[in-house]
């Protein structure tokens, strides 16, 4: 186990920005992270908890501790004939592990493929996509106090999972470090259609031809085409959250826009997606500099090559100021920005 000091992180984000981290360190055990504890209490203090990357904006060098819990492995724990719970480490990459399920024929996870990052990282911002959410097939998750050294398991209730959002991602952010995670997925053929890009791609096949690997196949197909590949262009996939509003604002919205794309939530509220905002302000393939908005989905921003995380964010807080003064709706990010 080694600290390093004046580490370069441009490779260890998806934006591909350059910032250094004042110390760095790559963890690959549990026994290693209990070792780490032992580190003075004036570097912990300030650490910060890194995955993939994937959902990060670097605005300036980190002057503390950056941690990456890299230590992989996926198992069956238990099963019956219905379900199987399957214990993947924190370290891995999150497509991996559906990639593994998939070929095994364990559903529910297969809508969120292609989802980059870590499996430690999906948690903490509840990830979700074509209908599905990590929620709808989490079990419990383990990990560690960073002040405290002490272990804990957490169940899904204990998550405060939210909309990208939980308890590791607000109390909890940079406190404690996720070892691993437990999902129950099924054996029994169960699909989430529900989302119409993805209803649509699959409406000419009989029920009895879907198959798992034609779902996630499909999925891939629609985020290739949507998405940018962060290897070729950097970004971070969804810059802002989908905003959701009562009735009174949506009715004056819808009353000036009748072409309004929106779904009524569970809890009256109206969910209107970020993309469609963003464009009718005007940014869909927008650029300004080394800083664009993605030509196919205006809810991702893209990093041309050579920008720097405040040119991003000073983008990112014009689209927010344009979409507020058009619909008075103040998007919030759901990347995090350091």
């Amino acid at each position: 186990m080694l600290i390093l000091e004046n580490q370069s992180l441009k490779h260890l984000n998806t934006f591909g920005l350059e910032a250094k981290a004042k110390y760095y360190i790559e963890i690959e055990s549990e026994k290693e992270l209990i070792e780490l504890f032992v580190t003075p209490k004036s570097i912990l203090d300030n650490a910060l908890i890194l995955g993939g990357g994937s959902n990060i904006l670097f605005t300036k060098n980190y002057d503390g501790l950056v941690i990456r819990y890299i230590a992989k492995g996926i198992k069956v724990i238990l099963e019956d004939d219905e379900s199987v719970l399957i214990k993947a480490e924190a370290g891995e990459v999150w497509d991996d592990l559906v990639s593994y399920c998939v070929a095994k024929k364990y559903y529910g996870i297969e809508n969120l493929s292609l989802i980059p990052g870590t499996v430690g990282a999906a948690p903490i911002q509840n990830i979700g996509a074509y209908g599905v959410e990590l929620k709808d097939c989490f079990e419990l998750l383990e990990g560690y106090f960073i002040d405290s050294g002490s272990k804990q398991t957490f169940m899904r209730s204990d998550c405060n999972f939210g909309y990208r959002d939980s308890i590791f991602k607000r109390e909890l952010k940079n406190k404690f470090v996720i070892t691993s995670i437990v999902l129950r997925l099924y054996k029994k053929q169960i699909f989430n259609l529900s989302y119409s890009a993805l209803k649509e791609e699959l409406k000419n096949y009989n029920t009895n031809e879907l198959t798992i690997e034609l779902v996630r196949e499909t999925i891939k197909r629609i985020r290739k085409n949507k998405l940018p590949d962060p290897v070729q262009l950097g970004n971070s996939g969804s810059f802002f959250k989908n905003p959701e509003i009562d009735e009174e604002k949506f009715l004056l919205i819808h009353e000036k826009n009748p072409d309004l794309v929106f779904y009524k939530t569970s809890s009256g509220t109206y969910k209107i997606p970020a993309g469609w905002l963003i464009e009718k302000c005007g940014f869909k393939g927008r650029r300004i500099g080394n800083v664009g908005t993605f030509s196919k989905q205006a809810l991702v921003i893209v990093n041309y090559g050579n920008a720097t995380g405040d040119e991003i964010k000073n983008y990112a807080e014009q689209i927010r100021h344009e979409v507020n003064t058009k619909f008075s709706i103040l998007l919030d990010y759901e990347v995090n920005i350091i």
